[in-house]
């Protein structure tokens, strides 16, 4: 089990409820802890579904689905910046 730190911003961040939340979990990569948060249910379901666009930071570094997911990591989930 790794012990990490995941952070929300804007739009997600609203609907959740919270910026931040310290988080137990058994994912190895970025994507399979999406998939733990999804299962959850209610606005983590609705706010990181699939299908939806969210962009992932491992460590303050934009990363994919298959980025590794160290102990002690910091996970940060944002929409996309969208701007005129």
């Amino acid at each position: 089990m790794n012990r990490i730190t995941v952070r929300y911003f804007a739009s997600i961040r609203e609907a959740i409820g919270t910026g931040q939340e310290a988080v137990e979990t058994a994912a190895a990569t970025l994507g399979a802890l999406r998939d733990e948060l999804i299962a959850r249910g209610g606005a983590h379901a609705s706010s990181l579904a699939r299908g939806r666009a969210v962009r992932m930071a491992l460590n303050q570094t934009l990363s994919d689905e298959s980025a590794t997911l160290p102990d002690g990591a910091e996970v940060a989930f944002f929409p996309p910046v969208t701007g005129g």
